[in-house]
């Protein structure tokens, strides 16, 4: 599928804020649901936030809601990960993903055709 490219990670004081971005490139951009996951270390890789197609649909995991906003540009190919009062808990390895006709739940359960090479993000206390 798409080629994917994170950028935007950093170090960032508790309660700051983020904004990471994914750069696609191929066709049917807009066809893509995509999404974001992320791994801190020890842990498994838990699901962050997903957006339909036309990103009139969103979901965030229920770390992230109300903190955490998702949008999407498909005239530009890119997907906008907005983090506002960040915690510590935050920090990980931010990677985002794609799957040409799926659903935003699709990729909430892991169904992900491309994955970028992840973007790091830490938050100091």
């Amino acid at each position: 599928q798409v080629q994917l490219v994170e950028s935007g990670g950093g170090l960032v004081q508790a309660g700051g804020s983020l904004r990471l971005s994914c750069a696609a490139s191929g066709r049917t951009f807009s066809s893509y649901a995509m999404g974001w996951f992320r791994q801190a270390p020890g842990k498994e890789r838990e699901f962050v936030a997903a957006i339909s197609w036309s990103g009139d649909s969103t979901l965030y995991a229920d770390s992230v809601l109300g903190r955490f906003t998702l949008s999407r540009d498909n005239a530009k190919n890119t997907l906008y990960l907005q983090m506002n009062s960040l915690k510590p808990e935050d920090t990980a390895v931010y990677y985002c993903a794609a799957d040409r006709w799926a659903t935003a739940t699709m990729i909430r359960s892991g169904h992900v055709g491309s994955w970028g090479q992840g973007t790091q993000v830490t938050v100091s206390s």
